[in-house]
């Protein structure tokens, strides 16, 4: 198997690719030190949006990856910078849990229940979504002409239980009974999420590896920003799913711990 030569910047995906769970897949604490001790920028980035960023990087730490919160990128930050520049002091809705609205309400936006005073409809992976949300969405939507925007276009995430239904599938029952689509998807793998990943690696991204377990969204936000994208098949996607699919990796790897060249390891090309 080829591996992929040293980079000067990394985004690397969390669910699928550096854990399953509250496990550390294979390689991904040793993997990591050695792309630091390299002097490579690491940073990590994900669509799931229901922990924040400083949250993330304290699991990462108590796994063995000490990291500090600024070097997560969730698609809670891209839905921030949007609607701050799309959809200043509107009144949002959102089909979240309580840590999306909580980061909303913190950056100035006005949360609100009631449908008639919504502006807009946001949607992410939510575990508490249920039938008076959605009627909550739909007439915002058919009733006030409310936009949708949503965190993330995953239809599941990956757990070592077999995964849970993702954001996608929370936006398809609100775009199925509204007959409307989301203005915008924020997360990977949008210009947005780019924008916010470039903001934080501050690397040419040409000397840039983006890796994850999703060949529509970590591999294809690689191709967006201009740099590789190298897929690891530890978490959503398998290897008979490589074949023939529209965005072909740069690299497919058995898991994170393939990244770093064999010579980075003291072994012989």
């Amino acid at each position: 198997m080829t591996r992929p030569r040293l980079y000067a910047g990394y985004c690397l995906d969390l669910d699928g690719t550096v854990y399953l769970g509250d496990e550390l897949l294979p390689g991904a604490a040793e993997t990591v030190r050695e792309l630091r001790e390299s002097g490579a920028r690491v940073v990590f980035v994900t669509n799931k949006p229901l922990h924040t960023g400083a949250e993330y990087a304290a699991k990462l730490t108590s796994l063995g990856i000490p990291t500090p919160a600024e070097d997560v990128v969730t698609a809670v930050d891209a839905l921030v910078h949007y609607l701050a520049a799309r959809h200043p002091g509107e009144r949002v809705l959102a089909i979240a849990e309580e840590v999306v609205t909580r980061r909303l309400a913190d950056e100035g936006f006005a949360v609100v229940a009631d449908p008639a005073e919504a502006d807009l409809v946001v949607v992410a992976f939510d575990r508490t979504f249920s039938y008076a949300k959605l009627h909550a969405g739909f007439r915002a939507v058919r009733e006030r002409g409310a936009p949708i925007v949503a965190t993330n276009p995953d239809p599941y995430c990956p757990t070592p239980e077999g995964g849970l239904p993702d954001c996608a599938a929370m936006l398809a029952a609100l775009e199925a009974c509204t007959g409307a689509s989301a203005e915008a998807i924020v997360g990977k793998p949008s210009r947005l999420m780019a924008e916010a990943v470039a903001a934080r690696l501050r690397v040419p991204a040409d000397d840039v590896a983006f890796v994850g377990d999703r060949i529509d969204t970590d591999v294809a936000m690689g191709r967006e920003f201009g740099a590789a994208g190298i897929l690891v098949l530890t978490g959503a996607t398998s290897a008979a799913a490589v074949a023939g699919h529209d965005v072909e990796p740069d690299f497919v790897l058995d898991g994170i711990g393939q990244l770093l060249p064999a010579r980075e390891r003291g072994a012989h090309p």
